[in-house]
């Protein structure tokens, strides 16, 4: 009987109602381990391995199918997925390698009309390179073109193509008189 009041007292103290919500609090807060299966501002990239909260990972992350728990079993599929990746990167440097190759040193010849003073009538511009490349079977949009100004001049230009993976290549833009 006697440690029953005493139970009761300790209950009263506010220092121990204070320890023991710490305490289960704490027990919230502890973290779970998850492999992002997709990239996630602010948290990380795909396939990486983050500590989240237990909260986040089990209310959001894991339902929405953003990650999944970082289990044995979840790691020996993350390296085969790494490695698959990576494979996958390799040949699309490689294609991108000979599509480059292919395009570096094209010489695109344009013919346009000439005024008396020797001044187009047109000027060549990225989209006009661009589709200059279509009809000769290069896909290859305007935004990849470098070329500061427009052309308004004959003569011979060298215009750079940007492609992924710091990759780049150079043509000839010649522009002759229309005959």
């Amino acid at each position: 009987m006697l440690d029953r009041p005493s139970a009761l007292l300790e209950c009263n103290n506010p220092t121990l109602q204070q320890r023991e919500r710490s305490d289960r609090s704490n027990n919230l807060t502890s973290f779970m381990r998850v492999i992002l299966l997709q990239d996630i501002e602010n948290l990380g990239k795909k396939y990486e391995i983050k500590e989240v909260k237990n909260g986040y990972a089990r209310n959001f992350l894991i339902p929405k199918g953003l990650a999944k728990p970082a289990t044995k079993i979840a790691l020996k599929w993350l390296e085969v997925q790494k490695e698959i990746e990576a494979k996958k990167a390799e040949e699309e440097l490689k294609r991108i390698q000979d599509f480059v190759a292919k395009v570096d040193g094209l010489e695109l010849i344009f013919q346009v009309k000439i005024g008396e003073k020797g001044e187009l009538f047109e000027s060549i511009n990225n989209q006009k390179i661009s589709e200059k490349l279509k009809t000769l079977g290069f896909e290859i949009k305007k935004t990849q073109i470098d070329l500061k100004e427009p052309i308004k001049e004959l003569g011979e230009f060298p215009v750079k193509i940007h492609f992924e993976h710091n990759l780049e290549a150079e043509v000839r833009v010649i522009v002759t008189e229309e005959k």
